[in-house]
């Protein structure tokens, strides 16, 4: 190695550096044009555009939002609520950066929210991180099944709180995008979201006893949500049991209270295109739906026909997604499930479809949901006729947490019935297994006779209906597609 006088080196890294800063032939006319094209151009404001082309905009701009303005209308209706409390007597509701908790399972005629399960006490609050930070208090549930579902405006989990994560007692913080404060002292971990609106829903196991009730209560008590202001490192207890009772909602018939008016949906648009910005690859889209909900504001005529059309896309296109038989991915039997629940990104049908026809469901880890409208022959389930389930020996959902089957009528709600049973699985501790050691359960609207009563899921008669497998704490055949769950064999 050739070793120059320290004043040559010097010259030479002088010269070298002078090379390498200066650009070469045509080199800074291409960064120019590099530069140049990477500024995209958008929507030209007060562009004149056609009534055809504004109600195909509508219509996809309306399909993408919906989820958003579902959850973004809950924040709305709730946020003036004097204190947690129960609407309707019955559904737990709570102003926003609140949380009401129930101390039961969820009353049958709760229509809020669809898909509800008889495995959980739930509690329920809207978070607006843009006012405040919140704090979550986990109690000990000394060993107890239980799991905090977190979501942002886009239904997306932004928080992993649950027993499958071995979360220790004590207080966590959900913070906004854009919040830069200090974190007070006696906070395990900060969750920030990507939007400011969202939804907290507590979900604790309970076995259907008597005793069970009574055991759990301690632990409900120490669930709790309030803004960072009121937080003092100490654990706040509640008496969930005496909540106040607000009226009930409007609703139509036994459908799910809607969410999403067509009517003022393109009022909302910039609102939400706001709180959740645009993830990577969608600036294109938010600058067409920007410059949307510009024209809806100017031209009365063209708002009409959003309007018109968002209403056409909210019967034709959304809510045939109610009916699980028209999404997800397909499995043996005609089951059919979906593999990223709570975690849609960018999969705008899959998001929309499950917050038509089961919004709030938890990510995979969490749980796994499995959905069926058919029998084995691919004919619409309905109590008109009886069906059995016949889980194999060795065979039930695995589940590190529990599994249960529930039975929903139209509009994905409980069917009323003498035994007042809507999911049977883990939480029944009397069903019966046959002597090979596998478990059949009955799906009728008839009992299946004394000795098999204990294993009876009533259907309503002569309606249709749907069945659903919840596995909480899936182990990993549930997730890889190496369980799926028995046929559902028409039996008269």
């Amino acid at each position: 190695m050739i070793r120059l006088p320290r004043r040559h080196a010097l010259f030479a890294l002088t010269i070298a550096s002078t090379l390498a800063a200066t650009p070469l032939p045509g080199a800074q006319n291409r960064a120019v044009e590099a530069t140049a094209a990477s500024a995209v151009a958008g929507p030209v404001a007060g562009t004149k555009v056609t009534e055809p082309y504004v109600r195909m905009m509508a219509r996809e701009a309306y399909f993408w939002g919906w989820p958003m303005a579902n959850i973004f209308n809950r924040r709305e209706t709730l946020k003036n609520l004097p204190e947690p409390g129960l609407m309707g007597g019955i559904v737990p509701v709570a102003p926003i950066n609140r949380l009401s908790m129930l101390s039961d399972y969820i009353d049958p005629a709760e229509r809020l929210v669809a898909c509800p399960n008889q495995d959980v006490v739930y509690g329920a609050g809207s978070i607006a991180l843009d006012i405040e930070p919140v704090v979550l208090q986990v109690p000990d549930f000394d060993g107890r099944f239980w799991v905090y579902q977190v979501v942002d405006l886009r239904s997306d989990s932004f928080a992993e709180l649950g027993k499958m994560y071995n979360t220790q007692p004590g207080f966590y913080l959900l913070v906004g995008p854009d919040w830069n404060g200090k974190v007070p002292p006696g906070i395990k971990r900060v969750y920030r979201a990507r939007t400011n609106t969202g939804f907290v829903i507590p979900r604790v196991f309970l076995d259907d006893t008597a005793t069970d009730r009574l055991a759990v209560q301690p632990a409900l008590s120490g669930i709790d949500m309030y803004p960072l202001s009121q937080y003092d490192g100490k654990m706040k207890t509640r008496a969930w049991a005496r909540l106040p009772k607000f009226p009930a909602q409007a609703s139509e018939g036994n459908a799910e209270t809607k969410w999403v008016i067509p009517e003022k949906f393109f009022d909302e648009l910039p609102t939400l295109l706001k709180d959740a910005k645009p993830l990577p690859g969608e600036e294109s889209r938010y600058a067409q739906m920007a410059a949307l909900a510009a024209i809806a504001k100017a031209d009365p005529k063209l708002r009409a026909a959003m309007i018109d059309e968002a209403r056409k896309a909210d019967s034709e296109v959304i809510d045939p997604l109610l009916q699980f038989r028209n999404y997800g991915l397909q499995l043996p039997d005609h089951w059919s499930t979906v593999s990223n629940g709570a975690a849609f990104g960018t999969d705008y049908f899959t998001r929309t479809a499950v917050a038509r026809s089961n919004i709030f469901v938890n990510q995979q880890k969490e749980a796994k949901y499995f959905y069926q409208d058919l029998d084995e022959n691919g004919l619409r389930l309905n109590g008109q006729y009886g069906y059995s389930v016949t889980f194999a020996k060795g065979k039930l959902p695995p589940v590190r947490g529990f599994w249960s089957l529930t039975l929903y009528n139209e509009q994905h709600f409980f069917a009323p019935n003498a035994l007042k049973r809507y999911s049977i699985g883990t939480r029944n501790k009397s069903l019966q297994t046959n002597p090979d050691g596998s478990l059949t359960l009955y799906v009728q609207s008839e009992s299946p006779g004394k000795d098999k009563e204990s294993n009876w899921l009533p259907s309503p008669r002569d309606a249709s209906f749907s069945l659903y497998i919840r596995a909480y704490w899936p182990e990993s055949e549930a997730l890889n597609g190496q369980w799926t769950p028995p046929a559902v064999v028409k039996t008269n």
